[in-house]
């Protein structure tokens, strides 16, 4: 049995780890760190930095690897997204066979909430069915879409209406928007819509040096989040971004 702690790290600022997910810190010994190259390498030293802030002592290992790619290009978007989740799957099986020994515990820092738009927990399914036994434990953290409403200072939903949370892609089969949440927007989908009654409350790189915030009528400022959202990713080579739309009373 593999003793194995997923900890929902928030996404990006130090100050927001809680209190129980640096207990956890605290316990494991081997921390599992996925490269993304060098254009993502900031994401690797972010999570060194919230080591070295909650384990200044030392006396854990890291084990950093390279993470599998994924097809970017592909028509089957889901499909590619499986092919890619079970690289990592048998990727992850035997990082936890070979370097968590019988008195280790090891532990992965995922960005934000380990329950919110992060596959680990159903790629360690895969693993699991693959036969390796884990004792697991999910603390859960600080999401990006929690730090969005604190930083523009507006909550998520209003009385009696639904709060929608979904990827880009599926944004354009919204028959209606009162409150939805978007997430991995790589396309930009916000851009396409046309309704005057939607504000925007949009931030990137949530929680670190680098946050930027934007708030407005959509068709107010969309040209300008895209134009800084450009800028942004030219700049660092990567970006991570969300956004509220909501229809105006």
């Amino acid at each position: 049995m593999k003793d194995l702690l997923l900890i929902g790290i928030g996404p990006g600022d130090p100050r927001q780890v809680t209190y129980e997910a640096v207990d956890a810190l605290r316990r494991a010994s081997v921390f599992f760190v996925l490269d993304k190259g060098t254009e993502k390498d900031e994401l690797v030293r972010l999570r060194k930095a919230i080591l070295q802030r909650y384990r200044p002592e030392g006396g854990y290992r890291l084990v950093q690897v390279a993470d599998p790619s994924r097809d970017g290009q592909a028509l089957d978007y889901v499909g590619a997204v499986q092919d890619w989740h079970r690289q990592r799957a048998a990727l992850y099986s035997r990082l936890i066979a070979h370097e968590i020994g019988a008195d280790d515990v090891g532990a992965f820092l995922l960005w934000g909430e380990p329950g919110l738009y992060d596959s680990t927990l159903r790629m360690l399914d895969w693993v699991r069915e693959g036969g390796l036994a884990l004792r697991l434990q999910v603390i859960p953290g600080i999401s990006s879409v929690q730090a969005l409403a604190a930083r523009h200072q507006v909550p998520l939903n209003r009385i009696g209406e639904p709060l929608t949370v979904l990827p880009g892609r599926r944004l354009a089969e919204q028959e209606r928007i009162d409150n939805v949440v978007v997430m991995l927007d790589g396309q930009c989908a916000f851009a396409s819509l046309d309704d005057p009654g939607l504000m925007i409350y949009w931030g990137a790189y949530l929680g670190t040096a680098d946050e930027v915030l934007i708030a407005g009528p959509l068709q107010a400022v969309k040209a300008q989040i895209l134009q800084v959202r450009e800028e942004a990713r030219g700049r660092k080579g990567w970006i991570m971004d969300t956004y509220l739309l909501r229809r105006e009373l």
